[in-house]
């Protein structure tokens, strides 16, 4: 059955239909139309009325295109200049009351879960995608979007303000000869990679993997690097040459010379200094390009069913990518753990009684994990920290409203309780409100089981969990008066909510 996926990217919509064939997919048609979000939203931080009406007009064309094939499973997605603007939930509700379409906002980890997918298929026979430590980068008109990966579990995601719209309105800008728009443009680039690799974990990069759609400029100033029918490799010398060819040429130079659109010619230096700064994360002599887009991803992976192991599955994917921001952070990752560890035994027994749904077992898993973050910043009333530092994280495949109960959890962990000059807590939906209190309660009984983080508890077990007196029977040889005392304080929550009694019963049960 075909199917169609719409992109809507920063300067253009496109659209991909394809189905199934061979054990792969096949191309039915491919339209790309000029829609420039991104001028508006990346100049005045929102999407103002022109673009949202182009892009009305262009998605009812497309969906003209889907009907002529009898497409009915159709699937809309916007990346980084929807991601931004202020107004994106008016834009997607206008595109959704105008033409029935539902567009679904991608984050960075959406965007790396799709293309490691993707590559993972593409790659199965040739290459051991999770075997390696990968970084993958995807270049969007108005984003680079990179992503570590550690044998297929990530460590970071991370948009960076790097794109052809991007350039072209820096340079719109500035007012220079050519060789001081060329430096000017590898110091905001190199200042913007700084910034990246200062917040990449610790550990060595096997790889490099560039997902680039068009590599006809490549095929122009590199001809025969290409390895494969899919891959571009380079070298750094490859691109230092190049980057000294075009430093001192105008844009009418460079689509001369590389008998390229003049259209490209003004970001291709900007796009191979990108190139040179990969080189700078890696001691690989190569980087490679492959031919493909986001929108071909999304359809391999929709059309063909592709989904990565259990084993990197999105929860262990936000526990990866949690323990490398314990460890950027210097948490301390054994008590992070350890709670972790308590909160799932605790939201297990009593998830039910409380009426919370499985999938919220994760927000607190996280939570758990991340309460002591603020440390980083000041011991001192570390949980505003804390909240502050997890709201403003990309968390893999996480919603904004997802990462705002997590990052209030975290503040809860201690004994306050939400006020209503708590801005975040505030900005929730009361549902989603009850639902932290909840977490927050069961996060305050787990923390103070390791008030002294030193793991005292060797095993836990709730027993009449369903009634008003509920026994936590706690295995420990340790001294357990600090925890004893903590447990009697920060029980208060849960009893509050529940209207239980908590007791807590040392090694009477084991």
């Amino acid at each position: 059955m075909a199917t169609g996926v719409i992109d809507i990217g920063s300067n253009s919509i496109k659209l991909l239909i394809g189905e199934h064939a061979d054990g792969d997919i096949m191309i039915l048609e491919s339209l790309k139309n000029v829609v420039p979000i991104g001028r508006s939203t990346f100049l005045k931080g929102q999407i103002s009325q022109e673009p949202i009406n182009l892009t009305i007009s262009t998605l009812e064309k497309y969906k003209n295109i889907l009907k002529e094939y009898g497409i009915t499973q159709v699937f809309v997605i916007a990346t980084t200049a929807v991601r931004e603007a202020s107004n994106r939930n008016i834009f997607v509700d206008t595109v959704r009351r105008k033409t029935g379409l539902e567009i679904e906002v991608l984050n960075v980890g959406d965007i790396v879960y799709y293309i490691d997918t993707y590559i993972t298929h593409k790659l199965k026979d040739t290459y051991p995608v999770h075997n390696k430590n990968l970084l993958i980068a995807e270049m969007g008109a108005g984003s680079l979007d990179i992503s570590l990966l550690k044998k297929g579990f990530t460590l970071t995601n991370m948009g960076l303000a790097l794109g052809a719209l991007r350039f072209r309105q820096i340079l719109s800008r500035v007012d220079g000869s050519r060789e001081e728009l060329a430096e000017a443009v590898q110091e905001y680039i190199g200042n913007e990679f700084d910034y990246f690799r200062r917040r990449l974990p610790r550990g060595h990069v096997d790889d490099i993997f560039l997902i680039d759609e068009n590599q006809e400029y490549l095929k122009a100033i590199l001809p025969n690097k290409k390895i494969s029918t899919n891959f571009f490799q380079f070298t750094l010398t490859d691109v230092e040459r190049i980057v000294g060819e075009l430093s001192s040429k105008t844009a009418e130079e460079i689509a001369h010379t590389y008998d390229l659109p003049l259209e490209n010619a003004d970001t291709l230096l900007p796009y191979m200094v990108i190139l040179k700064m990969f080189f700078t994360l890696t001691q690989n002599p190569h980087v490679y390009i492959l031919e493909t887009s986001l929108a071909e991803a999304i359809l391999a992976n929709k059309v063909l069913g592709l989904e990565l192991s259990k084993r990197y599955n999105k929860s262990n994917q936000l526990i990866s990518v949690a323990h490398a921001i314990c460890e950027q952070y210097n948490v301390n990752l054994e008590h992070s753990k350890h709670v972790a560890h308590l909160s799932k035994v605790l939201f297990d027994g009593l998830g039910a009684q409380l009426g919370l749904h499985e999938s919220e077992g994760l927000y607190l898993t996280l939570a758990s994990y991340l309460h002591d973050i603020g440390k980083f910043i000041s011991n001192r009333s570390h949980h505003k920290h804390s909240e502050y530092i997890i709201s403003s994280l990309n968390l893999f495949r996480l919603t904004d409203e997802e990462i705002k109960i997590i990052a209030c959890v975290a503040r809860y962990h201690r004994r306050g309780d939400p006020s209503k000059s708590h801005l975040l807590y505030n900005s929730l939906s009361e549902e989603k409100q009850i639902v932290v209190q909840k977490l927050a309660s069961i996060l305050r009984i787990a923390n103070s089981l390791d008030h002294a983080h030193l793991q005292k508890v060797k095993g836990l077990k709730l027993q009449n969990a369903d009634t008003a007196e509920i026994t936590f029977a706690v295995d420990t040889h340790d001294n357990f008066l600090l925890e004893r005392a903590d447990f009697n304080e920060k029980k208060e929550l849960f009893e509050k909510i529940t209207g239980s009694r908590l007791k807590l019963s040392i090694n009477e049960e084991f």
